[in-house]
């Protein structure tokens, strides 16, 4: 049976939340309806498991509900609320609750280029530890809109403007913030932006991936796997849909030259390294391609039986037996 107010009590709370994410996604208003009736009366731990689910499909109409949580007993219900609010848009209220304010005394604003003069935001130096401790505390506390709305401007000019680079906990921060409480247009804003311009700082967007859709975050892990610098740094990605990576894109750059070097070494450390990135090349890669990399690696020393190779070998194997079951 559907789910519904007259039938809660028969669901447990795990198919309870499976149940309403389906409903989410095909009744979005109904989900939020019935949300809304039961909620109040479960504890603040389910009462936040439940508003959740509201991220899926979010949207205007779900705005005055999330309104009326400004008053919810639970402050994580609260702060949850807020946050999916900022997705949307809206500003908070303000208050000792929210002290962007404050957060905004942390970030510098400054001006860049001769012709061409922009503003640059970036994180003012911090004296002490429980400064930088400060700090991050009201970067997991504020939301992107409000803070950008301290300095008279939008979240994506605040995002053009952030100087990644200067600090990197503070770009870890920022990140982790847009993720979080961007909206969809500035967290697609910052993918493509740190994508565009390349170099050291794109690994920053896959802080982003559970917002991203899968076009950007095919071109992201590309342009990762080109440029081979922070091939660890892919285990940051979340979200992302399997089969897809071809064996064109793995020999489009330096990857295969890193992997190959790597494995001729002597270094453990780097050699786990590998463990993990190939796991999720498993992952990621088509059954072509996992085959092609698996007698890549062997040729160039890996041993046959090692266990890095596993999920490639599962992948393909898997490929094979279901076109020989369709012949």
């Amino acid at each position: 049976d559907e789910l519904s107010a007259e039938n809660w009590a028969d669901f447990y709370p795990a198919a309870r939340r499976v149940a309403l994410a389906a409903m989410r996604r095909s009744q979005p208003a109904a989900a939020r309806l019935l949300i809304e009736t039961k909620a109040p009366a479960e504890s603040a731990e389910v009462r936040l498991s439940l508003i959740e689910l509201i991220r899926i499909g979010l949207g205007s109409e779900d705005a005055p509900f999330l309104r009326s949580l400004s008053a919810d007993r639970s402050g994580k219900v609260r702060e949850l609320a807020g946050r999916m609010l900022a997705m949307l848009g809206e500003h908070g209220e303000g208050g000792p609750d929210v002290p962007v304010a404050e957060l905004a005394g942390f970030i510098e604003e400054g001006k860049a280029g001769f012709i061409r003069r922009r503003t640059t935001f970036g994180p003012a130096k911090t004296k002490s530890h429980a400064q930088e401790q400060r700090r991050a505390e009201l970067f997991e506390l504020c939301n992107l809109v409000d803070l950008a709305a301290q300095f008279g401007v939008m979240e994506s000019d605040f995002i053009t403007g952030w100087q990644f680079g200067t600090d990197n906990n503070a770009d870890t921060l920022f990140s982790r913030m847009v993720a979080s409480s961007g909206s969809d247009t500035a967290v697609a804003h910052m993918a493509d932006m740190l994508v565009a311009e390349g170099g050291k700082h794109v690994f920053r967007a896959l802080q982003l991936t559970p917002r991203l859709d899968n076009r950007r975050k095919r071109v992201l892990v590309r342009l990762i796997l080109k440029q081979a610098n922070y091939l660890g740094m892919l285990n940051l990605a979340e979200s992302l849909d399997a089969g897809w990576l071809d064996w064109d894109d793995l020999t489009n750059g330096q990857v295969l030259p890193a992997l190959r070097s790597i494995i001729g070494g002597n270094d453990d450390a780097m050699r786990q390294g590998v463990h993990d990135f190939l796991e999720m090349m498993g992952f990621l890669a088509t059954a072509t391609a996992a085959t092609r990399l698996i007698e890549d690696l062997v040729a160039a020393g890996l041993p046959p039986a090692s266990p890095s190779l596993g999920l490639l070998r599962l992948n393909a194997a898997l490929t094979e037996n279901l076109s020989q079951s369709d012949r």
